[in-house]
């Protein structure tokens, strides 16, 4: 790197005896005296102006610059001095992920870090910042699991940062920095008692959404989504291609979460009530683009609609039908007049997944199957999240020896009787 730093006080010229003197410059005793230059790794002077007696602090800010070239950590001050919320803005333009994806992302930034680190240049940011902030976001968001969530969009934008060279460091995952502990409440399945009685107490024109969560583990919007055309009653399958979900506030049809169409099996008793449904309810035909609002047009002949025979909105169905039939139910209060019903997210829609994980498990599925058929890409994550729910294996030591001395006279026995 060449760099030198320049006196802007003094000029150098030649004397009449061609001697070259220092004199003073225009700028004798104006703003500030020294300029450290040099030429960046992209072709162009970089500089940085130090005040009258701070020379020795532009000398160690060329050397700084020089060791942070030569070990891969050069910052061009110009980018450091982005401001968190330009960057972040900027991240977020260029993202090209599912705009369902997206858009919570959007959320998370724009509402939890921007107001709070907005203005904070990208090369200023030191552990200590993400420390504070994250005490901000305690005191405004108790839930764990969702703080979590928003350090890790908030990561990202950092991560992306080193990656263009804004900042050399992520200060996100400095050792000091502690990530919000994930959420560390185990999914309670509800009781067949609970499910059936949520289910009562629905209109019945949608009471087989109970079954088709319950019964085949379909998530909410799959289920709002279902065509008539992927129920195989002869073959015994469900095949979940697609949903119905919201991209920037519109409804439209996608493919199912993380792109997995896959194959459930269909039971007898959730056929023959799919059965009862189309002939009380046929099914009507739904027109929405196709994955983007601005997508092309797909028709779909659907099981469930709302009454005026469009599709159904997530939002809408959980206010007005879900959390009444959870009052019904005794599963929530109900709320005082003019009031909201309370929060319940445990008790959303999802329980009717959990609700059929447990089943499967109780059975003794396996957890390979249990993940394929609730659309999981991993098995792991599928074993992580229900694990707790498998039989135990001191029941299986327990049902093994009772099973061993099934039959055996109450007279007392020796062991070669057993092993016998």
């Amino acid at each position: 790197m060449a760099g030198h730093i320049q006196d802007r006080w003094y000029k150098t010229e030649t004397d009449a005896d061609g001697k070259t003197v220092r004199v003073k410059s225009d700028r004798h005793g104006i703003g500030m005296r020294y300029r450290a230059r040099y030429v960046g790794p992209d072709g162009t002077e970089k500089s940085q102006s130090f005040p009258d007696g701070k020379k020795r602090l532009a000398e160690n800010w060329l050397t700084k610059i020089k060791a942070d070239m030569d070990g891969g950590r050069y910052v061009d001050p110009k980018a450091g001095r982005t401001t968190f919320r330009q960057y972040a803005e900027k991240w977020l333009t260029a993202q090209t992920t599912d705009p369902t994806t997206r858009e919570p992302v959007s959320v998370q930034i724009r509402r939890h870090a921007i107001p709070y680190l907005g203005t904070r240049p990208l090369g200023s940011f030191k552990p200590e910042h993400i420390r504070e902030w994250l005490g901000e976001l305690e005191r405004a968001l108790p839930a764990s699991s969702y703080r979590r969530v928003i350090f890790a969009s908030v990561s990202a934008v950092f991560t992306a940062a080193v990656e263009d060279d804004y900042l050399h460091r992520n200060p996100c995952k400095a050792s000091s920095v502690k990530a919000p502990a994930p959420g560390g409440q185990r999914v309670v399945p509800w009781t067949g008692t609970r499910t059936f009685a949520v289910r009562a107490a629905l209109p019945e024109e949608y009471r087989a959404m109970v079954d088709l969560g319950a019964g085949c583990g379909l998530r909410q919007g799959e289920i709002f989504g279902l065509p008539e055309g992927e129920i195989g009653f002869d073959t015994g399958w469900l095949h979940v291609v697609n949903q119905v979900k919201v991209v920037e506030g519109k409804l439209v049809f996608a493919r199912p979460k993380r792109d997995k169409e896959r194959d459930v099996p269909l039971s007898d008793r959730v056929a023959h009530i799919l059965k009862q449904h189309i002939e009380a309810h046929p099914p009507v035909s739904v027109t929405l683009p196709w994955q983007r609002p601005d997508g092309p047009l797909v028709t779909k002949r659907l099981l469930f609609t709302r009454a005026d025979d469009g599709p159904i909105r997530r939002t809408d169905f959980n206010t007005r039908l879900w959390k009444p039939a959870l009052v019904a139910a005794n599963v929530i209060p109900k709320p005082k007049a003019g009031d909201r019903h309370q929060a319940a997210r445990e008790h959303g829609m999802h329980a009717l997944r959990h609700f059929y994980a447990s089943v499967l498990l109780d059975a003794g599925e396996s957890i390979k199957a249990l993940s394929a058929y609730l659309g999981h890409t991993d098995p792991g994550f599928t074993l992580r999240v229900y694990t707790h729910l498998l039989p135990s294996s001191e029941g299986r030591t327990r049902r093994a020896v009772d099973s061993v001395y099934q039959g055996m006279d109450s007279a007392p026995h020796g062991p070669e009787t057993a092993q016998s």
